[in-house]
């Protein structure tokens, strides 16, 4: 049977931050790429918003500070005010220094990259619009910045204009909006989505299911006195074929291999289970009038197929279809055409299954009869 890859087919997008949904840019069953935007939050996390206030605040309060002492620096080489007083002030303006940079690494405990850092400060607003995109399946950083900006305006230009993006401020991001140019046959599908417009989000709530239905598996199922048979198969790395009842013409799919075999049988069906990998190929992929994209793919989880598990391996033998070998009584025989005739060939056959059957070359068969 098909199933997912565990941990890999299924991918869950949560809200990073708290925040009221003002845009969704997706809808079920649509085939997104990493990178694009799903949807757009504005930001109320009381614990963000409060770190980029106080960080403005001290930011003020510093630039107060920093200008009341070089005016005393100017008085002082007078002789008209006391040295004390201006050690004080530049004591203040050292302690507010220091509050600033503690405040910049809390910005940056809550995902803010130093280009969003620097421009609060610059721009003096606070980030209030955030970008939820599809993420890289096989992007695996623990330093994933946050796509924040002062307004939705401003997010939207970092999704449409992203190699500006890099060049000026924000060379992460741009380079995940990027990815899907990098990356174009990499799919994935909007399975479900958990957030409407409107709706507030705490972080960490779902907002959609993606699903990446490129490469899944196949679960097999042996006895447990198989278990020898299918790692001694897995280990000569021979080739399995499978076939699927029920699609046009039953193409088998062939060249597969054991990927892994369980590490427990089932106690009540005595069930070895045992994975094969599956390229998942597209058989459709259209675009709507609105921009939506729509694929579907020939292969289901859930779907039921045959599998031919290569048990020996035998050299310079014939291999025939199954239909090809007949009975009489004992024998196994098959017509070989001689002419306008075709005469009865007894042979030996070394194994046979519902697709083929392997014939010793015994002296009864050539290489090139018909």
């Amino acid at each position: 049977m098909v199933v997912e890859r565990p941990g890999r087919t299924q991918i869950h997008v949560s809200a990073p931050l708290t925040g009221v949904i003002t845009h969704v840019h997706s809808l079920p069953g649509e085939a997104v790429t990493p990178g694009t935007l799903l949807f757009e939050i504005r930001l109320t996390h009381e614990e963000l918003v409060t770190a980029q206030t106080e960080f403005l605040k001290t930011l003020g309060e510093l630039e107060v500070e920093q200008r009341e002492v070089t005016r005393l620096e100017q008085v002082a080489e007078t002789g008209a005010l006391s040295g004390r007083t201006l050690l004080e002030r530049r004591y203040a303006r050292d302690r507010l220094q220091a509050l600033l940079k503690a405040q910049q690494e809390a910005l940056r405990l809550h995902g803010l990259t130093d280009q969003q850092v620097d421009a609060i400060a610059t721009e003096r607003r606070l980030l209030r619009s955030l970008l939820v995109t599809a993420p890289e399946p096989d992007e695996h950083s623990h330093e994933e910045p946050l796509m924040l900006a002062a307004d939705a305006e401003a997010a939207r230009r970092m999704t449409s204009d992203p190699a500006e993006t890099q060049q000026e401020h924000l060379p992460k991001i741009a380079k995940q909006m990027t990815s899907a140019a990098e990356h174009p046959g990499h799919l994935l599908v909007i399975e479900r989505l958990a957030a409407s417009k409107g709706q507030a989000v705490r972080a960490g709530d779902p907002l959609c299911t993606l699903s990446d239905p490129e490469h899944l598996l196949i679960e097999g199922h042996a006895f447990a006195e198989d278990r020898d048979t299918i790692a001694r198969t897995a280990a000569q790395r021979w080739p399995v074929v499978a076939l699927f009842p029920g699609l046009e013409e039953e193409q088998p799919v062939t060249g597969l291999q054991v990927a892994r075999v369980a590490v427990e049988i089932d106690p009540q069906s005595r069930i070895l289970p045992f994975y094969l990998e599956l390229r998942n190929p597209r058989i459709r992929d259209l675009t709507g009038p609105d921009g939506q994209r729509y694929v579907d793919w020939k292969y289901l989880p859930g779907q039921r197929l045959q599998l031919s598990i290569p048990v020996a391996h035998w050299s310079d033998q014939f291999v025939v279809p199954a239909a090809a070998v007949a009975r009489d009584g004992a024998d196994r025989l098959v017509f070989r055409r001689n002419g306008r005739l075709f005469e009865r060939v007894p042979v030996h056959v070394l194994h046979e299954d519902g697709q083929s059957a392997v014939i010793a070359d015994d002296g009864s068969l050539f290489p090139g009869d018909v």
